[in-house]
């Protein structure tokens, strides 16, 4: 009954999973904020959501992408910038392919068919044309301009336009940074005249969202070399880990009434998860998105009947193990030193002692403003502690790993 092709877990894959859980407050406000604003004309910030490695950011904006598509908008694909790439192709790329559903190409305007070669250009040379002023403006002006044609075409076909750039840590050019930031940012800020019912003309921004995704150190790439600017037009969150709540929801399907599968015999069966291995999952995944699809998928393979055990689900995570370990590995990994010794420091420390006086001595400070640097990035930027009379960790797996045997876990200890 279960096999790989009716494994609903996908970890580590960037697809939307068939099994979602949280991310409620980001998705409402796609729903509930960015859109309905964007698409009547009312201002409203760009979205930059960053976070650690396996916490969903570029799972959660492809399911805002898809939440687009399904009401008719023009979304881009997943703009994933490699290391020493060149954005501004990328960007250009993305943009020609909604000219085209704007229907940009047929125009019989001169300035629209020179708008669009400008483009075409940048999407072949990229940064590179800055070193050759003979042949026009800067790329991203072209861009922008660019953009705001496809804005204004949007707006008489009332949809809304959703941009999504991904791994946007690599984009390591200070110019080519501020170049593709400056673009982005103007297009959004652009207003227009625009007719209204009656003949009235008024002034409107245009239904254009654009969705930043990648690592924490982003924040430091871009808010202090690009300052009041950027903070203006994008609005940054850092995610945490799912609440166990949201976790247990995404699985009660599994738990009653059963999540459907086709059977040998082509109609429909049931595959049911006991109570204890959902709690198992919950507990072995730490809130990591990544981890959950992990856990899941393995527990799945670990049997072929028609429900999941505890047993079934730690025999699953023996194998996922190593995997687990070394993707939390990788994360202390990429700590700076000050900020792996902040981390390690409270992690040896009973919950009950981690103030921050304690964590600076441990550290070898005299007090704890001196390591008040430190700690502070690692809540607001990193979102791996977080600061209060006692420090405490928001990233468990983080947490569990440097505090317990994790992910060593006995069957006990799992369905607690």
């Amino acid at each position: 009954m279960r096999s790989a092709i009716n494994n609903p877990f996908t970890p580590g894959s960037d697809i939307v999973p068939q099994i979602w859980a949280g991310r409620v407050t980001q998705l409402n406000d796609w729903e509930a904020v960015v859109r309905p604003r964007r698409l009547v004309g009312l201002p409203e910030r760009g979205r930059t959501i960053l976070g650690e490695a396996g916490l969903g950011k570029s799972t959660l904006v492809r399911r805002i992408a898809t939440m687009a598509e399904q009401q008719g908008d023009w979304v881009t694909p997943q703009l994933r910038i490699p290391m020493a790439a060149d954005p501004l192709k990328v960007v250009a790329s993305a943009i020609l392919t909604l000219a085209d559903k704007a229907g940009l190409p047929t125009s019989r305007e001169r300035r629209i068919k020179d708008l669009l070669d400008r483009v075409r250009t940048v999407a072949a040379s990229g940064i590179s044309l800055t070193l050759d002023r003979g042949i026009g403006p800067e790329p991203y002006t072209a861009l922008t301009d660019l953009l705001i044609e496809v804005g204004l075409a949007a707006i008489k076909r009332e949809v809304a336009i959703l941009i999504h750039i991904d791994e946007v840590q690599n984009i390591t050019s200070e110019e080519t940074l501020s170049q593709l930031l400056v673009c982005l940012g103007d297009a959004i800020a652009h207003e227009s005249y625009v007719t209204a019912p009656g003949g009235v003309e008024i002034m409107r921004v245009l239904p254009l969202a654009v969705y930043l995704t990648g690592l924490t150190e982003f924040a430091d790439m871009a808010g202090a070399k690009k300052g009041a600017t950027f903070a203006r037009r994008f609005a940054t969150t850092t995610l945490a880990p799912i609440d166990d709540g949201d976790l247990r929801m995404a699985l009660q399907p599994f738990v009653t009434p059963g999540w459907t599968v086709a059977n040998d015999q082509g109609g429909a069966s049931q595959v049911r998860m006991h109570a204890d291995a959902a709690a198992a999952i919950i507990h072995l995944c730490c809130g990591e998105p990544f981890l959950f699809q992990l856990a899941g998928e393995r527990a799945w393979y670990a049997g072929t009947g028609p429900v999941i055990t505890a047993n079934e689900v730690l025999e699953g995570w023996s194998a996922a193990r190593p995997e687990a370990a070394a993707h939390v590995e990788r994360i202390l990994a990429r700590l700076p030193g000050r900020e792996r010794q902040l981390v390690e420091a409270m992690a040896a420390m009973p919950p009950q002692d981690r103030t921050a006086t304690k964590i600076a001595q441990a550290m070898g400070f005299t007090n704890a403003p001196q390591a008040g640097p430190t700690a502070q990035r690692l809540d607001t930027v990193r979102g791996i502690i977080d600061r209060g009379r006692l420090y405490t960790f928001r990233h468990r797996a983080v947490e569990a790993y440097l505090t317990s045997d994790w992910p060593n876990i006995e069957l006990g200890e799992a369905t607690q």
